[in-house]
């Protein structure tokens, strides 16, 4: 497959990436959400502090996703709204600092593929599917590295994490989506 392949047909066993660490460019990366307000307005927002790894394995069964986002970069566009969600009332970012996700299984083929894992909100571990599509490789002329994109969208319930605060007001589902763009492993490019 070349650098510039873009087609995502990736079958479970051959990965067209090389294996190794690659690191998440954060520039060029976003983790965002929707939640339902009242029942009837959707709020976007999204977290500006994320931290993630990507292990390619040798193959997918071995591959691994792990990812840190700092609660208190919560940001909806409104400001008053914002310091209420990250208060004592609601979130609690004292208490619970961070949300981390750590994969537990990739599978699939083609553009179709699911990562299973936990997701830890405080001092609570539910697992959570997430659906991933493979946006492809690129490279960069600058450092001769490729580049990799992947979108993962899945459903996170308040309840499942003790965050109950407010119910009928805030939806019960959280809609997260993820789009990551990580830089390949230095001495893989060329």
């Amino acid at each position: 497959m070349t650098d510039d392949d873009r087609s995502g047909s990736l079958t479970a066993t051959a990965l067209p990436l090389s294996p190794g660490d690659w690191t998440l460019d954060p520039g060029a990366s976003a983790v965002t959400f929707s939640v339902r307000k009242i029942g009837i307005i959707k709020v976007h927002g999204r977290f500006t502090e994320v931290r993630a790894e990507l292990r390619i394995g040798e193959t997918a069964e071995e591959s691994r996703v792990g990812a840190e986002i700092a609660l208190a970069s919560f940001h909806t566009g409104n400001a008053k709204r914002d310091t209420h969600t990250r208060s004592a009332d609601l979130l609690d970012v004292e208490k619970r600092p961070t949300m981390a996700f750590r994969s537990t299984a990739v599978s699939g083929a083609g553009e179709d593929w699911t990562m299973a894992g936990d997701v830890t909100i405080g001092d609570v571990t539910r697992p959570v599917s997430f659906a991933v599509s493979f946006g492809g490789v690129s490279h960069s002329s600058a450092d001769r590295r490729r580049r990799a994109a992947f979108t993962a969208t899945g459903e996170i319930r308040r309840k499942d994490f003790g965050l109950t605060f407010l119910p009928g007001v805030i939806g019960a589902v959280v809609k997260v989506r993820l789009d990551m763009h990580f830089v390949e492993p230095q001495g893989h490019g060329g």
